[in-house]
């Protein structure tokens, strides 16, 4: 094993996976951090306006996602999570204000389309099978362009579904990555597709397990230490430029930049990157669910898309919300809890609340944006990137970061021996 260390730009969850199985592996590693805290935006803080600990936004796991929970396991943060006997999902149509929830069975066949009792209410079995056109053809291709985004099933379900997970009108999304997603849960069963649930946060389960992890294995997390600068000579990183000196980069050592796209391609000459993002938006109001309200309710028409029941609080997913960057924040907090308090059934009055805009949360999963997704190796044969904006196959997700990041540790690895 070579005694060379693999040095680590940013402690979000591509670079702490990254550096997780560096570690296991018996590898050295230090990870640099712009920040005071981990997780990029992922974590958890305290919000003095709630007197409540929240998730900057809510991300949501899902038991198919195989790369995160291999992570939670190797850091110890598996039992911080929680997650239903079954998949059980309900909705709520605004307009129409009725309600309903979604049973897929949890093996395959999905006989569960033929029950009318577990699909979106007037929808046929033949809807379903209809949305197998989603998983083939060009890579160009538009959800749009190979499903019918009019009928009800796309309206109540794979809208809502897309919506999140591709951070822009599913319509105009890619169907490559839309695809990815169907695959991996929808249509593995319900098995697949139970969701995960941090009752403390998921920077108590993802995030501070890891920093802890990658310490106690002898690496080494330094934050308030931003890379300002990488030098190159003879092809290879020869210099990290950092704010309080430079680390020299021997040539047994390499490197991982594991930082947003836009930060990324300031380091790193001649770099492609996604050019164009979108907007999240979370609403946070301390107030308690009523009993026995499901821990997430997707909704459709209205502002409100996803609707999280936490022990103190209930917490709003706005998705593709540029239209919102600009606008004030306490009409909009009155015109989201209108929404929320007659889905839960509490009183109009507004309770303490907190907004938190991500205007650059993820990059447009367009297949445009797709295309320009660069890959884990570089170039340079000691540099490597990590992070959900890299071509990891997946939208910009947790498990599409964690990936990347497990992705360039084996690079870093091979390129070592």
């Amino acid at each position: 094993m070579s005694s060379g260390t693999t040095h680590i730009v940013g402690a979000g969850l591509a670079g702490l996976s990254a550096a997780v199985q560096l570690v296991r592996q018996g590898r050295k590693v230090v990870v640099y951090e712009l920040a005071r805290h981990a997780g990029g935006r992922c974590r958890s803080y305290f919000e003095p306006a709630l007197g409540l600990t929240i998730d900057n936004g809510n991300h949501l796991l899902l038991s198919g996602n195989t790369s995160a929970i291999a992570f939670l396991d190797a850091i110890g943060g598996r039992h911080l999570l929680s997650s239903p006997e079954r998949a059980e999902f309900t909705f709520y149509d605004f307009a129409a204000d009725r309600r309903w929830v979604l049973r897929p069975n949890d093996g395959l066949p999905a006989w569960w389309i033929f029950s009318k009792s577990r699909r979106v209410p007037g929808t046929r079995a033949s809807d379903y099978i209809s949305l197998a056109k989603l998983l083939a053809g060009p890579e160009t291709h538009t959800v749009a362009q190979r499903i019918d985004t009019e009928n009800s099933v796309y309206r109540n379900l794979i809208y809502p579904v897309l919506l999140a997970a591709l951070n822009c009108d599913p319509a105009e999304g890619s169907a490559k990555l839309a695809s990815a997603v169907v695959r991996e849960t929808l249509a593995r069963g319900g098995r697949a597709c139970r969701p995960l649930f941090a009752a403390n946060g998921l920077g108590p389960a993802l995030v501070d397990p890891a920093v802890n992890f990658i310490r106690m294995n002898g690496g080494d997390v330094r934050f308030d230490t931003p890379v300002r600068g990488i030098n190159f000579a003879n092809g290879r990183v020869a210099v990290l430029r950092l704010a309080d000196g430079s680390a020299d980069i021997v040539r047994e050592d390499s490197v991982i930049v594991a930082v947003p796209g836009w930060v990324a391609r300031t380091l790193i000459p001649d770099l492609t990157v996604p050019t164009e993002y979108r907007a999240i938006f979370n609403a946070h109001f301390k107030i308690a669910p009523p009993a026995g309200m499901a821990k997430i309710t997707g909704v459709v028409n209205a502002t409100t898309e996803w609707l999280f029941a936490f022990d103190d609080r209930l917490s709003v997913t706005v998705s593709a919300a540029d239209r919102f960057n600009d606008a004030d924040r306490e009409p909009l907090a009155r015109q989201i809890w209108s929404e929320v308090s007659k889905i839960a059934g509490l009183k109009d009055d507004l309770p303490p609340w907190q907004i938190v805009k991500e205007r650059r949360a993820t990059f447009a999963a367009t297949p445009q944006q797709n295309r320009l997704r660069p890959p884990a190796a570089t170039a340079w044969p000691n540099l490597f990137l990590a992070g959900d904006w890299t071509a990891t196959g997946l939208p910009a997700t947790i498990e599409g970061a964690i990936r990347s990041g497990n992705t360039a540790a084996k690079l870093a690895t091979a390129a070592s021996i």
